[in-house]
């Protein structure tokens, strides 16, 4: 886990956590990074749960900093199963046996390397909001679509990393996540090397929990093109409209990696509607 200023959501968390109802005994020892937080997170935690491991951060960690830490601490340990989760994710008392018991059923059917998500939904709504993700456009080999679970496992291409179970022995193939990243993408990454080492990927049945989206504007203002790009190159990248332009380096890695031949069209194919929406609002300013 990781965080940062959102005390009592990581508390609320942990508590899921830790309320968990399992159906055979576990060890369970969590890592936790707090990037820098001034809220007073690593208080209320060690105050309420001192049996979590905490590690520090300076604030420049995001996701992907503060998850690698974690990570990297859990495997000096070398447990069985390495479970990532988000510290906005309230988890149904069912969660982690879920995820166990599906871990058990596909090793038992050859599936001896798959890591398991879980999906969540929006705590008001009931609607869909993390889990699965699969390629769902031939002519896009970047371009995901979500998937809804059921009430069977279903094989997925990558995953978000709310809520994920992987077994040791895909954590010996693919190792940690990756440091070209910082806070988007490095879940999707982590999924796609995955399967680039034999490794599969599903998501459990049903939901396991509730985490709600980030939040997104619904306008963004108009300003001049490097404005935007400079905005673009932050660690959050820039929130336009309905989707989030991560930043021109790290979606070229990733773009890179899996978007083949045409792999720079699809790079780029993002930051479209950003000069297009900065071009108009120049003709209108005149």
């Amino acid at each position: 886990m990781t965080c940062h200023n959102r005390k009592l959501k990581t508390l609320v968390t942990l508590e899921s956590l830790f309320k968990q109802t399992l159906t055979s005994e576990i060890a369970l020892s969590v890592y936790l990074v707090d990037d820098g937080s001034t809220d007073g997170t690593s208080e209320g935690v060690q105050q309420k749960y001192p049996q979590v491991k905490l590690f520090s951060g300076d604030g420049n960690l995001f996701w992907n900093g503060g998850m690698r830490i974690a990570f990297s601490e859990a495997m000096k340990d070398d447990p069985d199963y390495y479970l990532w989760l988000n510290d906005d994710t309230v988890l149904a008392p069912e969660a982690l046996n879920t995820l166990l018991a599906t871990s058990r059923e596909l090793f038992e059917q050859g599936e001896k390397k798959a890591i398991v998500a879980g999906s969540t939904c929006d705590p008001d709504t009931g609607v869909f909001t993390y889990g699965g993700m699969v390629q769902s456009r031939w002519w896009h080999p970047i371009y995901l679509r979500a998937v809804e679970p059921s009430d069977r496992p279903q094989p997925c291409d990558t995953m978000n990393g709310n809520f994920v179970l992987i077994p040791k022995e895909v954590v010996r193939a693919v190792g940690n996540l990756d440091p070209a990243f910082i806070h988007y993408a490095a879940d999707y990454d982590y999924g796609w090397r995955a399967k680039q080492q034999g490794c599969n990927v599903w998501i459990a049945p049903g939901y396991i929990g509730t985490c709600p989206l980030n939040p997104k504007p619904t306008e963004t203002p108009a300003q001049p093109l490097s404005n935007q790009l400079q905005k673009v190159s932050q660690p959050k990248g820039l929130a336009l409209q309905d989707v989030t332009l991560q930043p021109l380096e790290e979606w070229k890695v990733y773009s890179q990696r899996y978007g083949g031949l045409l792999w720079p069209i699809y790079w780029l194919l993002p930051y479209r509607r950003l000069i297009w929406m900065s071009f108009v609002a120049k003709l209108k300013g005149g």
